[in-house]
């Protein structure tokens, strides 16, 4: 007679998280890594979420032309081109660590772009689920910081959603009809009513604020914390 596997933990809790991001935000990439594995890790004692992206926009008065990285950290934020390299050198590391195999390019030939379109798009893949929507939001970060793409292109926005098993047709459709562009906005309005000015901004159970590009030991710490107290275990 064999024994019997030990039985899985009950799941305890499961947390209602909005990830308040931009897809051209490179800490919302390490962010979303380091959250993934923290939950990872948690899930073995029985800790879930359920993960909702959020709108935010970085550049939301950028021309669709775009503009060059370092032009646009020089202009907004005072940064020397050297800066500006040793920033995105010493980030893109911190990507590959906080999400394994995602590859980060960020050259001084990179660009920034408006995002409003591709928010549009992440709005309707909420509504076809929390998995549609993560992964359209993964392959809106591969075609900005691996491919490069000019996220202002509703060609490529579309290529995105067909790479994250969407329906391209419909995609194509959400965006030539400015779909769900004043649920976006309401979004928008919201989150900054609420005080978050910068990305990402991890939101629990509406109440709890994990702020920046946060390594996974930061965000497994903070959310077991919070899951015994939004549900203390009952003796």
């Amino acid at each position: 007679m064999t024994d019997a596997a030990p039985p899985a933990p009950a799941m305890t809790r499961t947390l209602k998280i909005d990830f308040v991001s931009d897809v051209v935000c490179p800490w919302c990439v390490v962010g979303l890594g380091g959250l993934e594995a923290a939950l990872a890790t948690l899930k073995a004692e029985g800790i879930g979420a359920e993960i909702t992206f959020r709108p935010f926009e970085l550049n939301p008065q950028m021309a669709p032309e775009g503009e060059n990285i370092v032009e646009h950290v020089g202009r907004k934020y005072g940064s020397t081109p050297q800066q500006s390299a040793a920033n995105r050198a010493m980030i893109t590391e911190r990507a590959a660590e906080a999400w394994p195999g995602f590859e980060m390019r960020m050259g001084e030939e990179s660009r920034i772009w408006n995002t409003f379109d591709a928010h549009r798009l992440l709005h309707w893949a909420g509504t076809v689920g929390p998995d549609a929507q993560r992964a359209l939001k993964a392959a809106l970060f591969t075609a900005h910081f691996t491919e490069g793409r000019r996220l202002t292109d509703p060609e490529v926005l579309a290529d995105a959603a067909a790479a994250a098993g969407l329906d391209r047709a419909k995609a194509v459709e959400v965006l030539a009809d400015d779909l769900y562009a004043a649920e976006v906005r309401a979004e928008e309005a919201l989150w900054l009513s609420r005080g978050v000015t910068g990305v990402p901004a991890v939101v629990v159970e509406g109440k709890w604020l994990i702020s920046g590009g946060q390594p996974a030991g930061v965000f497994e710490e903070a959310l077991r914390g919070m899951a015994g107290e939004s549900h203390p275990s009952r003796n």
